[in-house]
């Protein structure tokens, strides 16, 4: 193959097609209740995070597998209009991957999803080319396979390496051995080692695999990250919500953009907070990627929430035991969905 052109992000990870189905509110069990609107939109962690970095004037590359229906000629569409670099692997006789997702008037998504088995990227579907000329590599853990052997070879190159994972995936411990900035959901760090505390855990996760920087993306409490001498904690920023589809997605492509130009951490974390917040306040996972000059006004003007108490009780140290005959319970934290946009 011809020597491929150098570019400054490579994606190895999901897409997906969302269909947005707004609702009044969330239906109760053995309820029937009429939605309001319907669109179906491109999606997917690693393809949304693409698209915006190419957006924002970064030369882009996406590798990823589809299906041979309308799903896959919108995505394949979408590349092109966006003038993104991208390797698409169809599988004949294959549904795309699909979500269906419910929004709510608060914003708030909830999220069914679909995917063949036939469309995991498998390693020997990768071309070394493809992933080495690039400065930076962005995955997710959904090809744990295919996501580790690009890793190693981004890492091998001086590629750098940034992950968004939402589950402790078979495999993932080698992933996360060749991850230079982890970029996690929630409730991920304490899950994937067991510490009381997201601080304590994020901790964990840089001394247990050598990341250079740690970090939970936490919704309406912004973000906390560790790069070993200090945590930074971005608060989120007040806007009216219409959908929180994508907003993560859109948070890792701001830090992408913010790590390739060499600005400083809080720098770069609050530019992927305003980037975020923006995006929902339009419908879809890319439905608010706006251009730079517009999220640097968007940050220098919109308030901002303070340290949320959520925010104090995730980060504390944990409380005396309770007694063993006690029947309390702590508040189980909600998972994002493992095959969505975030």
């Amino acid at each position: 193959m011809p020597k491929q052109q150098r570019v400054d992000v490579v994606g190895v990870g999901l897409n997906a097609t969302d269909t947005l189905i707004h609702v009044s509110s969330f239906p109760l069990s053995g309820s029937k209740i009429e939605y309001e609107a319907e669109t179906v939109m491109p999606g997917g962690q690693v393809a949304s995070t693409v698209i915006a970095c190419q957006t924002w004037g970064l030369r882009t590359r996406y590798v990823g597998k589809l299906g041979d229906d309308d799903a896959s000629r919108l995505h394949t569409q979408e590349f092109l209009r966006a003038g993104t670099d991208a390797h698409l692997i169809h599988v004949s006789g294959t549904p795309s991957a699909r979500s269906l997702i419910l929004v709510d008037r608060t914003g708030e998504r909830t999220v069914l999803c679909r995917r063949d088995e036939r469309l995991i990227l498998q390693p020997t579907e990768l071309d070394r080319e493809w992933i080495v000329n690039a400065r930076a590599l962005h995955v997710d853990g959904h090809d744990t396979a295919a996501a580790t052997l690009a890793a190693r070879w981004a890492r091998e190159a001086g590629v750098l390496v940034i992950a968004d994972l939402d589950d402790n995936y078979p495999g993932v411990d080698e992933l996360l051995n060749n991850i230079d900035f982890l970029i996690v959901s929630r409730d991920l760090p304490v899950r994937l080692t067991g510490k009381p505390n997201l601080r304590s855990a994020l901790r964990e996760l840089k001394r247990r695999f050598g990341c250079r920087l740690t970090a939970a993306t936490l919704g309406a409490d912004g973000v906390l990250a560790w790069d070993g001498e200090q945590f930074h904690h971005a608060p989120a920023f007040r806007v009216p919500v219409v959908d929180t589809t994508g907003a993560g997605d859109i948070f890792h492509a701001g830090f992408i953009y913010g790590l390739l130009q060499g600005w400083p951490l809080p720098r770069s974390l609050d530019f992927s907070c305003a980037a975020a917040a923006i995006n929902c306040m339009a419908e879809g996972a890319r439905g608010g990627i706006s251009p730079v000059d517009q999220i640097e006004s968007f940050l220098a003007t919109t308030p901002r929430y303070q340290e949320a108490e959520e925010l104090s009780n995730l980060t504390a140290e944990p409380p005396t035991p309770l007694p063993s005959d006690s029947h309390a319970r702590p508040r189980r934290l909600a998972e994002d969905h493992p095959c969505t946009s975030s």
